[in-house]
């Protein structure tokens, strides 16, 4: 019988663009806001952490966001919709619809059996197996366009899913590839 394979979310980026009147006031929401913090001379964005859902988003004065810490790509819309309506409140002028555009998506699992990552990386394409430098294999996935971390004792890490949809469909090709190829090192 087949392992099944488990794997979770940790982490979706996603920018956003939207179009503003004027300069969004940084230091302005800065000083207001508690959850914020901004300091210029080290970094030109307002760093803005949420609670629930846990995520942090990077504000920029020129209307650009940048969010990571998400877990659910659902959590996108709501989290943007809330820090506009917080820019908003302190002056800036939107002018359009916010222009979200996932860039990353970030999973880590596991495949629940153990591989020959030597065996793997000598018969798959585009994999990168080097055991004195790292212990992981890397291989980068065509379709969907995604790279794993693969570790012997069957654990993943996935990343470069552009969504939620991606990372099951690359899981599962992984899984496919494994068993077609025998690389199980059970």
């Amino acid at each position: 019988m087949t392992p099944k394979p488990t794997y979770k979310i940790v982490n979706i980026v996603a920018s956003v663009r939207f179009d503003i009147e004027n300069l969004i006031d940084l230091n302005n929401i800065a000083m207001k806001n508690k959850h914020t913090e901004y300091n210029p001379d080290t970094f030109p964005g307002l760093i803005y952490r949420i609670q629930a859902p846990k995520s942090t988003i990077l504000v920029f004065s020129t209307g650009k966001l940048v969010l990571t810490g998400l877990k659910k790509e659902k959590d996108v819309g709501p989290i943007t919709q809330k820090v506009l309506k917080v820019i908003s409140k302190y002056g800036a002028k939107i002018k359009s619809e916010p222009e979200i555009k996932i860039q990353n998506i970030v999973a880590s699992g596991d495949l629940n059996l153990k591989l020959n990552l030597d065996l793997m990386s000598i018969s798959l394409e585009r994999a990168l197996y080097e055991p004195e430098v790292f212990p992981g294999l890397i291989y980068r996935m065509q379709n969907p366009k995604v790279v794993f971390l693969i570790f012997a004792s069957g654990k993943i890490v996935c990343v470069g899913a552009k969504s939620e949809e991606d990372v099951q469909q690359a899981v599962q090709l992984l899984l496919e590839e494994i068993e077609e190829l025998g690389f199980s090192g059970d």
